[in-house]
């Protein structure tokens, strides 16, 4: 089956799942990685930045290996009005709203806008369907500005 927005055709297939054995030459356990995760999102920094922390500078591989999420940890922390992919989405759709603003004949621009704007509208659907944003919550482009600001 092709990808939505590229005209490349993905691998298809079952996969056999990953086993999560936690490895024995780890140098911290459960509640020391936990308190590492809390102590990240205190920072302020956000579920992937902590993912990357703790791979190499504190050499944990997968934080699944504990049986632990980055998302749930921190979201015991810090509340963040959405969530971080779709918060990326909309700061690069900020940004391509304001390279049109100077150059308005960009058609790839405007093409790649409204793949853009479209990815958002669907995570929108998905996250206010499941809770993670209100049920009438709806995108635009002022919204947007105000967010990532």
């Amino acid at each position: 089956m092709a990808k939505m927005h590229s005209r490349k055709h993905g691998r298809s297939g079952s996969k056999k799942p990953v086993k999560r054995i936690r490895q024995e030459w780890l140098a911290y356990d459960k509640d020391e990685v936990e308190k590492l995760i809390t102590k990240l999102a205190k920072e302020g920094k956000t579920s992937s930045e902590i993912g990357i922390i703790l791979r190499d500078q504190y050499g944990v591989p997968d934080v699944r290996a504990f049986s632990l999420r980055v998302m749930k940890v921190t979201a015991k922390e810090a509340k963040k009005e959405i969530p971080e992919d779709m918060y990326n989405l909309m700061k690069k759709a900020v940004n391509l709203h304001k390279h049109l603003s100077e150059n308005k004949k960009d058609a790839s621009a405007i093409h790649g806008l409204e793949l853009m704007e479209s990815k958002v509208r669907r995570l929108g659907k998905y996250y206010s369907r499941t809770g993670k944003l209100p049920k009438n919550w709806k995108y635009s482009v002022e919204q947007a500005k105000l967010l990532v600001k």
